[in-house]
């Protein structure tokens, strides 16, 4: 939908990358764009057992006040509209990775939920995709290594080709064949608008119709600014996370210029559409009404926010947040995110883009810590949603549809927690290494192609485990800098060793402020190489 607007503004889901958006004339729109509509199948309601209210006061959402978002006479409602048809987590096309990221040379482990892949490109450079477990004895395929690009076991040599067939085994005698059912279980993948998406089905082919597709992408001269994250809680609060305007302003005050503590306000939320893959509507300042974003959530785990409107000059501008979350496991996830925009900021021009990766990964360390908390307060309370939260109708209205969408769906999920219902992990989240052997998997495995020592360790609280690891650009970046920063610092200690031996005064001054100039080189490449790496800290959390 394009909305003229007379004021300069920025969507709050900007402050992630800096992408300012300026229109400034109240043209009318020439013509209104209605985003396509969720295409699915329907869930039912799945009640788990046990509900509890907090001690001393009623549960939140049975609180009938002005300002809470979900009286008793709404549940009632939902519950009444609820689908019957069924939702299995298995029938969806999940976002694996940025396709520009995944490795030519090398295998990607990666999760849906607790199914663990394994990712790679063949030697025509055909996307392939299999469970991460040899069928000889349940070793890790992502270990092996590419030969002739066929995925190649660590433990006993064998060979499997694009279509998970196990194509050698050294250890066969002679005229041995091979056995059939030696063979890697595969999935298909598909590399949509440059993200590749995994079919999590082992039944049912392929449904191209839920495979996302993002319109934005389409349009004349629109550019995006992409980056994948890996962070250490459950997508859902992910998912929560990215749906709530609210928090931006308190949360990442001054991050840059779009997010400001004074700025925190009511907010209005408008929703147009609920089906059983999601829901869909419009959100904005009470400030500033005439200044609406579009957000829509599509099952699993697609979360879109769009901003149009009309520049000074007439032109429909467009800027558009996609967040992809897929989950990786219990109290994991992995995101790609996505900003793009028809009306590209000049910083985007002038600024290297590890700039703006960093930038990112500041937001996400800023939410880490009380989403985390978060996440556990869920797994050790094990209620719905609507006995912990106390929703405002002014800020939550996204997070409470977001888990009511899940009280409809969650049933065919491995675990979820809705707003009325839940379904907990069966079993307690365990490292992908046994316990006993978690050191030695540890020291041996690394997400992506990385390095060696403790800065390289995976650890999902770290900023290069988390990001950098993943990300081609910030790793040459790294690996540049790093050079630099050794070379700069090797020709000032050599001018400080000139500066000894000179004869003259006037060379010796020379010499010393080369070296001087030459350390400085250095201490700034180190200084590029601490932002592109090192986590950000509140200042009020500094010891």
């Amino acid at each position: 939908m394009t909305t003229p607007c007379a004021t300069t503004t920025t969507s709050p889901f900007s402050s992630l990358l800096l992408l300012p958006i300026s229109p400034s004339a109240a043209t009318p729109p020439r013509r209104a764009r209605t985003p396509p509509p969720v295409v699915g199948h329907g869930g039912v309601r799945w009640t788990a057992g046990g509900r509890r209210r907090r001690r001393g006061c009623r549960a939140a959402a049975a609180v009938v006040e002005d300002g809470v978002l979900l009286p008793k006479e709404q549940e009632e409602d939902d519950e009444a509209s609820s689908s019957s048809a069924r939702y299995d987590w298995r029938e969806e096309w999940y976002p694996l990775y940025l396709a520009k990221e995944v490795p030519d040379d090398a295998a990607l482990p990666l999760t849906v939920f607790d199914r663990q892949l394994v990712l790679y490109r063949d030697a025509g450079g055909v996307l392939r995709c299999h469970e991460d477990r040899c069928p000889h004895r349940l070793a890790k395929l992502s270990e092996g290594q590419l030969v002739d690009g066929k995925l190649e076991c660590l433990y006993h040599g064998w060979q499997f080709d694009g279509e998970g067939k196990c194509v050698k085994i050294p250890q066969l005698p002679d005229g041995a064949k091979i056995p059939r059912n030696a063979c890697a279980r595969s999935y298909e993948v598909r590399d949509s608008q440059g993200v590749v998406w995994a079919w999590m089905s082992g039944t049912n082919p392929p449904d191209e119709r839920k495979l996302p597709w993002f319109e934005p992408y389409a349009r004349p001269g629109f550019t995006d600014l992409s980056t994948v994250h890996e962070l250490p809680y459950d997508h859902s609060i992910l998912l929560e996370n990215l749906m709530d305007p609210a928090h931006v302003p308190i949360s990442h005050d001054r991050t840059d210029w779009t997010a400001k503590r004074e700025d925190a306000q009511p907010l209005f939320f408008e929703v147009t559409e609920r089906t059983p893959r999601g829901f869909a509507g419009y959100w904005g300042k009470q400030t500033t009404p005439h200044l609406r974003n579009h957000l829509r959530f599509e099952a699993p785990c697609v979360l879109t926010n769009t901003l149009e409107f009309v520049d000074k000059d007439g032109k429909e501008q467009c800027f558009s947040a996609h967040f992809l979350c897929r989950p990786a496991g219990q109290g994991k996830s992995m995101l790609l995110v996505r900003f793009g925009s028809t009306q590209t900021s000049p910083l985007v021009k002038v600024l290297p883009r590890w700039y703006f990766h960093q930038n990112a990964c500041k937001v996400f360390e800023q939410d880490m810590g009380f989403l985390s908390s978060q996440n556990e307060v869920l797994l050790r309370e094990k209620v719905p949603t609507k006995e912990l939260y106390l929703n405002l109708r002014s800020s939550d209205t996204w997070v409470a549809e977001y888990r009511r969408w899940m009280d409809r769906a969650g049933h065919g999920m491995p675990y979820y927690f809705g707003h009325s219902t839940l379904s907990p992990p069966p079993v307690p989240a365990v490292v992908e290494q046994a316990p006993a052997g978690a050191v030695a998997g540890i020291s041996a495995s690394f997400p992506a192609k990385g390095g060696v020592g403790a800065t390289h360790a995976p650890n999902p609280t770290n900023r290069y485990f988390r990001h950098v690891v993943h990300c081609k650009g910030c790793r040459e970046s790294v690996k540049r800098y790093a050079s630099l920063k050794n070379a700069f610092a090797a020709l000032a200690a050599a001018a400080v060793a000139a500066a000894i031996l000179a004869a003259t005064r006037q060379l010796k001054a020379a010499l010393l402020a080369s070296a001087a100039a030459l350390a400085a080189a250095s201490y700034a490449c180190n200084w590029v190489l601490s932002l592109i790496t090192t986590n950000f800290i509140r200042t009020h959390r500094r010891l």
